[in-house]
């Protein structure tokens, strides 16, 4: 696309760099709808000018009027000589212009040049804002031809660093490649609430994956020879279905379809890959039994707390099922149905989303913290096994812990070995939590444990303090962490001999430090606990 600079279309260069031509009406350009840089030291004025797409009837009236006022344009190309800039404004360059041919002195070749390849750019951008500096300081006016939108991925911008700081200097925008991929598949890029993601297709392909998954909308750029990477990465993230492909949109030669049927011998770096909006787009059809279950992780508290990949996977899903207040966390998504219901329903919950999946609709399980962590995972897994579902597709993806998001808020005291244990006597009796707790103790673990009490078990949390006490110092650190990530977050360290059961609720884990935890207050007032790595040798 024409933002992708380095490789080209048609456009001969009429006359060299430098060619002699006539002042022109430097100047007259108007004044009142320029971002004059102030400050500015040179007489001449600068103006990087967005050209659209490449149909030459998409420039802006202001685009054109710039140009025809200009003495010198300036335009890029590679060492072919052929400028996609120069032949999409061929129409609008006078005889009597002063033209500056910006050659790239490497593209996607290697170089010999001692800075490497961001060295040999670097060199030439200076050389060539040196060659247009000299016409600014003649008092004359420099267009620099852009295509797309000149600060998107455009050549300008490197013109622009160097240069704005010390000329008036207007940029004039342009139509970007985004917006003519969008305007030819003639479907919405975006709408209501709805994420767009811009992405270079260089990017590594374990990036590119991570950000497909996560987005709803993206278009990447810069294809070419990175185009099976790419691929590869919309396979991997689930999104492949939905992608379109687009090639020289408005300009000659231009081609759609849909990205999993291109040839990749075909493509050309002018080309992007575009995912639309998700809203009121068609879902590929599913049979009966061909839906999918996936309990996803939202970490212990908001959108900060996702991974992509259960980003993507909430985006994807039909129908979303949880416990109501860890639902809410999700975003509502326009067709996609909520399914919410009360906390001691877990395998009610699971055989609902089974029964959904069997049906060919694909469900996102939405669990607090991590999801195989005294959650939902289990739930799933062991309706799951039954004979009924054994053929429905089941998936678990992590979250972020409740321990591991508290022990980060602290310091880092699971930086040892650790136990992680649940306080609720509720489906197992207090006596085998009670011989957990004396083992771990006994091991000399870190512990970090869960669900310590509610409004209906206000006495475990004491019972548990007595209990290590009998195998732990009074002065052991113990980490509150309560609501972590949230509204009403609260992380303190207490010792173990004054941990108050009234402080503890279900909204609280606690971590009770080994032998060898330290703690420490820092300069800035806070509390740092951690466990050393290195145990002492007996």
């Amino acid at each position: 696309m024409p933002e992708q600079q380095h490789s080209g279309a048609a456009g001969t260069i009429p006359g060299g760099a430098g060619t002699a031509g006539s002042a022109g009406s430097a100047g007259t350009a108007d004044s009142t709808s320029s971002a004059g840089t102030a400050g500015s030291t040179g007489s001449g004025r600068l103006y990087g000018v967005g050209l659209g797409p490449g149909d030459p009837s998409l420039m802006t009236v202001r685009a054109v009027q710039v140009i025809g006022e200009a003495d010198v344009v300036a335009y890029h190309s590679a060492r072919h000589g052929r400028s996609i800039a120069r032949s999409i404004a061929a129409q609008h360059i006078r005889a009597d212009h002063i033209e500056e041919a910006l050659v790239y002195p490497v593209t996607t070749e290697t170089t010999d040049h001692p800075g490497g390849y961001r060295g040999a750019l670097d060199e030439f951008y200076a050389e060539a804002a040196g060659r247009l500096a000299a016409h600014l300081d003649a008092g004359r006016t420099v267009a620099v031809l852009a295509e797309g939108d000149p600060l998107f991925y455009g050549s300008y911008q490197h013109m622009h660093k160097r240069l704005a700081d010390r000329y008036e200097t207007e940029v004039i925008p342009g139509v970007t490649s985004v917006s003519a991929a969008a305007a030819r598949l003639g479907t919405p890029l975006v709408e209501a609430e709805e994420v767009l993601t811009i992405l270079p297709g260089t990017l590594p392909e374990e990036e590119l994956t991570a950000r497909l998954a996560a987005t709803d909308s993206a278009v990447v750029m810069k294809l070419g020879r990175t185009f099976p990477a790419v691929r590869r990465a919309f396979e991997a993230s689930g999104r492949l279905p939905e992608a379109r492909y687009v090639e020289r949109a408005t300009m000659a030669g231009e081609r759609t379809g849909d990205l999993a049927d291109t040839d990749a011998d075909s493509v050309p770096y002018f080309a992007v890959a575009v995912l639309p909006s998700r809203i009121d787009a068609p879902r590929p059809g599913r049979a009966p039994g061909s839906g999918e279950v996936v309990v996803v992780g939202t970490g212990p508290a908001g959108p900060l707390w996702l991974t992509p990949e259960t980003r993507g996977a909430l985006a994807a899903a039909d129908d979303v099922v949880g416990y109501t207040t860890y639902l809410d966390r999700v975003p509502v998504r326009p067709g996609q149905r909520r399914h919410g219901s009360d906390n001691k329903v877990e395998s009610e919950r699971a055989e609902f989303a089974l029964d959904l999946a069997r049906r060919g609709r694909r469900v996102a399980v939405v669990s607090g913290g991590d999801p195989g962590v005294f959650a939902m995972a289990t739930a799933v897994l062991e309706v799951a096994a039954q004979e009924a579902y054994t053929d429905i597709a089941v998936r678990v993806l992590p979250g972020v812990t409740a321990a591991n998001a508290a022990a980060a808020r602290a310091g880092a005291p699971l930086g040892h070995d650790y136990a992680t244990l649940s306080l609720s006597d509720r489906l197992k009796p207090w006596e085998v939590i009670a011989e957990r707790l004396r083992a771990a103790a006994t091991a000399d673990l870190v512990m970090a444990l869960y669900n310590p009490g509610s409004r209906s078990r206000t006495w475990q949390v004491g019972k548990a303090r007595d209990l290590l006490l009998e195998h732990r110092s009074p002065d052991t650190p113990v980490v509150l962490g309560r609501d972590v990530g949230g509204p009403a977050e609260s992380v303190r360290t207490v010792r173990l001999a004054d941990l108050d059961p009234m402080e503890v609720d279900m909204r609280t884990i606690l971590i009770v430090g080994s032998s060898q935890t330290r703690w420490v207050h820092r300069g800035d007032g806070r509390q740092i606990v951690w466990t050393p790595r290195r145990y002492p040798e007996t």
